[in-house]
């Protein structure tokens, strides 16, 4: 009993506002596509030498930044909070229905549309399939970290939020894999199961055992000492983002030099995407009566992606040089503006929410 409530005393920690850094991660993410592209063309045989270093097609240096990346994210997360989930099953019941099943058939449908139909006459024909698994990839898993700063912006209720995440990762673990296999094969485009299976294993069980092992040892200790570490490794995830980024945009340069365009053309999918996901869940949980601190976050957690996940499973299953890792990339740069947008328009309905909600049926 005690351990579950040192653990539970965890929880302001993730509730903390966003950091500078954090608030202007598009602009690092540019200046990252920028320093990338730069780096590619002046030293393309160091980045040669990079791309060679891999095993079974796992990239080892962009394996080992990606857990640096997602590890400090899954330390917050708190699987004993599953037992809060009772408490807003409605609210649970709306984003499990948003997450699981209408954001990834939603975006295979924007892409199918959008990329394979009215962009195609605008993009490189060979890409056409991969920038459309990249979408996929982008909305087949939630977001697990960024939300609590999305949650702590709108007021939202951070047990609901914390109970939230914690069941999404379970699912994830389970789903994930057979979910993108489903959607990759609904849009014609093959993928090995074995490579799949692969990354679940690689970039999702094993960064949770390892992060929930080490939030363990981390309370043992003391909240005082968890808070510190929290403070210490949480700024690795951005920076090893960041770096990912570069060597992604290294071998990306070429193809985004001769095609500027690419770029805008695939952020627009993911922008209808997250507004429309975020729009749908907000006003589902008004139709079931859910309170407003529950409704933003849950309109924040349907809307967003763990792109950090799937710019690793796209670098694993299509390459470096693919139109899937540089779609998953494109989500990372419009992410946080987006987010941002949400969030201002979750906290400035808040009024009509509650004034509409409050009426009787």
């Amino acid at each position: 009993m005690s351990n579950t409530k040192a653990e539970k005393s965890a929880g302001p920690v993730q509730s903390a506002p966003m950091s500078v850094f954090e608030r202007y991660l598009t602009v690092w993410v540019l200046l990252c596509i920028v320093a990338g592209i730069a780096l590619g063309q002046w030293l393309p045989s160091v980045f040669q030498a990079i791309g060679s270093l891999q095993i079974a097609q796992v990239n080892l240096p962009v394996g080992a930044l990606i857990w640096v990346m997602i590890i400090p994210m899954l330390v917050k997360v708190d699987f004993g909070a599953l037992g809060e989930v009772r408490q807003h099953l409605k609210g649970i019941g709306v984003t499990l229905l948003v997450n699981w099943l209408v954001k990834p058939f939603s975006m295979a449908l924007l892409a199918w549309l959008f990329i394979r139909h009215w962009f195609a006459p605008l993009l490189p024909a060979g890409q056409l399939d991969s920038y459309i698994a990249g979408l996929i990839l982008l909305a087949a898993a939630p977001c697990t970290a960024m939300v609590f700063v999305w949650s702590r912006l709108t007021g939202g209720d951070p047990l609901f939020t914390l109970s939230q995440v914690a069941l999404n990762d379970c699912i994830m673990v389970v789903v994930f894999a057979p979910l993108v296999a489903l959607l990759l094969g609904m849009s014609a485009i093959i993928v090995p199961w074995n490579t799949l299976l692969a990354s679940v294993v690689l970039y999702i069980v094993m960064p949770v055992l390892l992060a929930q092992w080490l939030r363990t040892v981390l309370l043992a200790k003391g909240q005082p000492v968890f808070a510190a570490a929290l403070a210490t490794i949480e700024p690795w995830s951005i920076s090893a983002l960041l770096a990912t980024l570069v060597l992604l945009f290294a071998f990306q340069g070429e193809a985004v030099l001769q095609q500027p365009l690419v770029i805008a053309l695939l952020a627009v999918p993911i922008l209808i995407q997250v507004l429309f996901n975020a729009a749908l869940a907000y006003l589902l949980n008004r139709a079931v009566g859910e309170q407003h601190s529950i409704a933003g976050p849950s309109a924040l957690i349907g809307a967003s992606n763990f792109f950090e996940l799937a710019v690793a499973a796209a670098i694993s299953l299509f390459g470096f040089n693919s139109g899937a890792a540089l779609a998953t990339v494109v989500g990372v740069l419009i992410e946080v503006p987006v987010m941002l947008l949400v969030v201002h328009i979750v906290n400035s309905s808040k009024q009509w929410y509650q004034h509409t909600a409050a009426k009787p049926a």
